[in-house]
């Protein structure tokens, strides 16, 4: 009775790691028809990979600065240089095009330099593109829907699993300022709340706080960071003051802050001539007044990474890393 037990088993292969009388493995035994029915046909058994999924584990790259292109100097083509070495998208941050932001000036100055990295670029507007326009036309002109609703100057998109959110803080330009209550803080706490990622980062021309001695802190500016602040943004990039400086996590009233509060970056070194520092701000961290260079962010879920590039001619550099909150 054994005998024929294992002689059978032998022949449907059930004995487990048998072997055939040529050496190999035995075939298995056809599946049964329901479980035929139920494998899907040409199709793979590993879990899918959604668009979704593959856009968060993906690390998004974001690189840029302010006050950039003058015709007069040649810190704008360094800067492309750096640009062009590096993909991701690329963002301004103001005073894109000098001296007063006209279509001449962006024709002629800003299209030979980042003009060559349009396609990928996401603007910030400055108080230099107010200059020619009391709305800002060859700006929005250039850029198109790029640089989000016209005459606005403020909207946000998406960079991987970051959330960014790009304001307009030439206050008395922009229809309703930059007020409580105005439309834009109205705006931006709408967009933020409909918007719940992990980690944000905020771009604007003008800083609230800094160290430079040509343009003060602009505190016009606070409501729109209150509401950043209050929405738990990680980031805020700003130009306006031609240097590089970093700043720890703080409060919109400048308390240092590491549980929630928002480090902001300064990065006006596009390309314009730099600026002298004047009084070292409280929380300040990292400066520098005199290198042309980019700021490249590295956003993954939950984590970012920081670079400051420096352009030919310059050797400073800057980098750390940090969490969201």
């Amino acid at each position: 009775m054994r005998l024929r037990w294992f002689l059978a088993a032998l022949l449907t292969g059930a004995l487990t790691g048998c072997t055939t009388a040529d050496g190999t493995s035995p075939a298995p035994p056809p599946a049964s028809p329901t479980a035929q029915a139920k494998a899907p046909q040409g199709k793979s058994q590993e879990p899918e990979t959604t668009p979704a999924a593959q856009a968060a584990a993906t690390p998004a790259v974001l690189i840029g600065a302010g006050d950039i292109a003058s015709c007069d100097g040649t810190g704008d083509s360094r800067t492309l240089a750096v640009l062009r070495r590096f993909p991701g998208t690329v963002f301004t941050l103001g005073d894109n095009a000098y001296p007063d932001g006209s279509r001449s000036n962006f024709a002629k100055c800003y299209g030979p330099s980042w003009g060559r990295v349009k396609t990928r670029t996401r603007p910030v507007v400055g108080n230099h593109e107010y200059h020619s326009s009391r709305t800002a036309t060859p700006y929005f002109d250039y850029f198109g829907a790029a640089a989000g609703p016209r005459g606005k100057g403020y909207y946000s998109y998406e960079a991987g699993a970051w959330h960014v959110v790009v304001l307009n803080t030439t206050c008395s330009s922009v229809p309703g300022g930059c007020g409580r209550g105005s439309a834009q803080e109205r705006w931006l706490r709408a967009d933020l709340a409909a918007h719940k990622t992990a980690c944000t980062v905020a771009m604007v021309h003008h800083p609230l706080f800094t160290s430079a001695a040509t343009h003060p802190p602009a505190t016009e500016t606070r409501p729109l960071v209150q509401a950043l602040y209050d929405a738990r943004v990680e980031l805020l990039l700003a130009g306006h003051n031609h240097v590089y400086e970093r700043f720890a996590p703080q409060t919109p009233g400048g308390r240092r802050d590491t549980a929630r509060g928002i480090r902001e970056f300064v990065v006006g070194t596009g390309g314009a001539a730099l600026y002298p520092f004047g009084k070292t701000a409280a929380n300040s961290e990292r400066r520098d007044h005199k290198t042309f260079g980019v700021l490249r962010l590295t956003l993954r879920p939950g984590w970012y990474r920081w670079d400051f590039l420096h352009a030919a001619g310059g050797s400073f550099t800057d980098s750390g890393t940090g969490t969201c909150h």
